[in-house]
């Protein structure tokens, strides 16, 4: 599946300040793997969206089971406007055996 602008990240802590070293914390949920969503360019929309380099942004993939979330840095912004994202840095996976 594709990047789509009708489900964008949303915006979940401002960084109200160009401080160095303050970022905004961005969700994101989709049935993409973080190993799609993670790929230079696939947030179409980044910079009109208000991300900039070293925002943090959650990837959660809705279709694996159990869901997998991945924390990821925006490392650019690319020209055309889209982001550049690390690979996933941490994975949240779990299951509940009650």
């Amino acid at each position: 599946m594709a990047y789509s602008t009708s489900n964008p990240p949303r915006l979940v802590n401002p960084s109200f300040t160009n401080v160095s070293g303050e970022v905004g914390m961005w969700d994101y949920s989709s049935t993409d793997a973080a190993t799609l969503a993670r790929v230079s360019g696939y947030i179409t929309n980044a910079k009109a969206l208000g991300m900039k380099a070293g925002d943090l942004v959650r990837v959660t993939d809705t279709d694996a089971s159990p869901v997998i979330v991945t924390l990821h840095r925006v490392v650019a912004i690319n020209t055309n406007g889209s982001a550049d994202l690390t690979d996933a840095n941490n994975f949240i996976v779990g299951t509940n055996t009650d």
